[in-house]
């Protein structure tokens, strides 16, 4: 159910910062008219930290409503409070998601048995797959192998969005966590390469602006097609790296509005991309192919 190309959302915001719900279900529609495999809702990409728990919430509903079982949604429900999560964990369930991502607990700085006790805390509080989400950029702790291989003989525990980077990571994880552990990347950069170590597909911020071609990439990855995927990698490079000229999500936002799909409003403190960010992501879009 989870594979391939994933897309890590953005709410799209009005002008006066209100969540659009509007323009958010015509993106899901439009992700997956463009081959969008999977849906993630209210992750960072989604402004998470910044959405009050009603519109969290809301923003899951809308997701699952919009989607009407077509792809699979997989909504965001981390936090470094662990009865917060499971409020997000089980609110998600009863909103009819597929799965649930959980990241490592930001800020806090847990222990590995910290975060494995975190894990199985929400694993034991509501029956729906759990991902992890292993983040060291932005939650400054990092997961081993070894603590991942324990919380997935946990059966609600089935995969990881893994963002370290780090291409050793899932050879690791698939000898401490077993084949059947499913590996996403979280990083635009290394979908392929991540694949190509015992990957299952990538959880993108790209394919907010680039659907097609990133599903078109997995796809022809699956069909033993390595030339052609990696023709599609090459081509995508240059939007990936505009993506993150400037904290996400504030270029892909500034790309979504390019595309009239979103206005480019993140709430503070996402500060306004800057004038050379714009021009560096708007360079991109038209080497792509999304501009004129």
């Amino acid at each position: 159910m989870f594979r391939g190309s994933m897309v890590a959302l953005i709410t799209p915001m009005r002008a006066d910062g209100s969540v659009d719900e509007k323009a958010f279900q015509d993106l899901v529609e439009w992700q997956i008219a463009e081959g969008t495999e999977g849906l993630i809702p209210v992750g960072t990409t989604g402004e998470s930290p910044t959405l009050s728990h009603a519109e969290h919430k809301r923003v899951v509903e809308m997701c699952v409503e919009a989607a009407k079982g077509r792809v699979p949604v997989m909504a965001g429900a981390g936090s470094n409070s662990t009865a917060e999560a499971i409020d997000f964990a089980q609110h998600a369930k009863k909103a009819g998601a597929d799965g649930i991502l959980v990241v490592t607990p930001y800020y806090n700085k847990p222990t590995q048995e910290g975060m494995f006790l975190h894990f199985t805390a929400i694993a034991d509080a509501v029956d729906i797959p759990l991902f992890i989400y292993n983040i060291p950029p932005r939650s400054v702790i990092d997961m081993t192998p070894e603590t991942m291989g324990r919380l997935a003989k946990h059966p609600n525990i089935v995969g990881v969005k893994d963002a370290t980077a780090n291409l050793t990571r899932p050879l690791h994880q698939k000898r401490t966590c077993g084949a059947d552990f499913i590996q996403l990347s979280g990083e635009d950069h290394t979908a392929l390469a991540f694949n190509a170590a015992g990957g299952h597909g990538c959880i993108s911020v790209t394919a907010n602006v680039a659907p097609r071609l990133c599903a078109e990439m997995h796809k022809a990855w699956r069909d033993g097609k390595v030339g052609e995927a990696m023709a599609i990698q090459d081509r995508l490079t240059p939007l990936h790296d505009a993506m993150f000229c400037e904290t996400s999500p504030g270029p892909v936002k500034y790309a979504a509005s390019l595309l009239a799909k979103s206005s480019e409003h993140c709430r503070l403190p996402m500060a306004p991309l800057g004038e050379a960010s714009k021009a560096k992501v708007r360079e991109a879009m038209v080497s792509v192919g999304l501009l004129n």
